[in-house]
């Protein structure tokens, strides 16, 4: 459980980096491409992680029932 809530916060600091790190006039250029392909990777890892999240609560009731 906190495992999961650290690396949601490392993807999220991830993000910040990253959008920190984009040349917003040449956005598909360089370390810009590199940039935003990170961005969107963060975010796809904090989504799996949220689903993974949201499954375990739903085995803790199915469990407990």
């Amino acid at each position: 459980k906190i495992f999961t809530s650290i690396l949601i916060f490392i993807a999220f600091a991830l993000i910040i980096f990253n959008i920190t790190m984009v040349d917003f006039g040449k956005p598909f250029e360089g370390d810009s491409l590199v940039a935003i392909i990170g961005i969107v990777a963060s975010l796809c890892a904090v989504f799996i992680l949220l689903i993974f999240k949201m499954s375990k609560k739903i085995e803790e009731k199915i469990k407990n029932q």
